[in-house]
């Protein structure tokens, strides 16, 4: 993965563009971006740049030896990154706004879906992707051990897609985890066929240990003479008009089953660096930045993309978003849009 694709940065434009956000999408803005002469200012609230990419996907899966290479490139060819800044907290989006000729907002989806399950906020029912944050950032020394959910013994994950798939990953493969654990089920309300993280995907879990329990359903979560239950409903799958199949509940299936820890992977929302409304930016009604044909918001000069305005994606969608973006905002300063 390379994020600066030119051997010489020309002289510059003059321009200033500040992007939020360090993941795949923003980093590939930046790398664009700054092939153009314009100078670039990244901003992001983690303490090392990469995203997603960086803390929430296990190390044999994505190398992030290569991440690291490809932001010093960046770095070294002029893009000043300001790490453990969130925008909105730190610094406000409207004085970012103001200091530049133009803003791409690139913040992702860091927000866990909820299940909204009785005992969901129970402590040891987590959701999967702050635990994997949390994890990485625990292994690259930014956070102590001791600040880190020791998930072990018998673990459940709930979900069909790639944060449930590396919530199995990640305690039946790293030192250390694995010695701790018991078993890992993985509870999906579909089969393995209808899956995000797709079937071979699945199976390749199943090889490594895991438990599957397709067509089930925690419905709640409580703790009785010392006991930690979760409580499912089997599932059936029933024709809809999307045609992919829809999961019912099956009514009297209900069943409980013991676990130590229960990972809740059942997908991200958007993360946005404001609240509806602020600064003239608008939201789509499922969280996502609205904007035109262009990659422009409802304010003039202000881009989004990446998960933030699509939706949660694979890293090679949310990169060309990215990279999508910044040639509109390339024409944007140049006067071409």
């Amino acid at each position: 993965m390379k994020f600066l694709r030119c051997k010489e940065i020309p002289p510059s434009t003059g321009k200033t563009v500040s992007i939020i956000g360090a993941g795949p999408a923003g980093l590939g803005a930046a790398g664009f971006l700054r092939c153009r002469g314009h100078e670039v200012v990244v901003y992001d609230m983690m303490p090392e740049p990469g995203g997603m990419m960086m803390f929430g996907i296990p190390d044999d899966r994505i190398p992030k030896d290569n991440i690291r290479k490809s932001v010093r490139e960046l770095v070294e060819g002029g893009v000043r990154i300001i790490l453990n800044t969130k925008v909105g907290r730190d610094i406000s989006l409207e004085d970012i706004i103001k200091a530049s000729d133009a803003v791409l907002i690139a913040t992702g989806t860091w927000k866990p879906r909820r299940l909204g399950a009785p005992g969901e906020d129970l402590p040891w029912v987590l959701p999967a992707a702050d635990w994997l944050v949390e994890v990485h950032m625990a292994r690259y020394g930014y956070l102590p051990w001791t600040k880190v959910p020791k998930v072990g013994g018998r673990i459940l994950v709930v979900g069909g897609g790639l944060t449930a798939a590396d919530a199995v990953h990640v305690p039946l493969t790293y030192p250390e985890f694995k010695d701790g654990v018991e078993k890992v089920v993985l509870s999906y309300r579909r089969t393995r066929d209808y899956a995000p993280m797709r079937k071979n995907e699945f199976e390749r879990l199943i090889k490594m240990g895991a438990e599957a329990w397709e067509l089930t359903q925690p419905i709640a979560f409580y703790e009785e003479g010392g006991r930690k239950v979760v409580k499912f409903v089997r599932m059936e799958l029933k024709a809809s008009d999307s045609g992919r199949p829809k999961p019912v509940p099956i009514e009297g299936s209900e069943f409980e089953a013991e676990f130590d820890w229960a990972l809740l992977a059942i997908g991200e929302v958007p993360t946005p660096p404001f609240n509806n409304g602020c600064c003239g930016i608008e939201l789509n009604p499922d969280g996502t930045i609205k904007t035109d044909e262009n990659f422009m918001t409802t304010r003039k000069g202000v881009f989004a993309s990446g998960d933030v305005r699509h939706g949660p994606s694979l890293i090679g969608k949310a990169l060309k978003s990215g990279l999508d973006a910044a040639q509109k905002i390339h024409l944007y300063l140049t006067g071409q849009l």
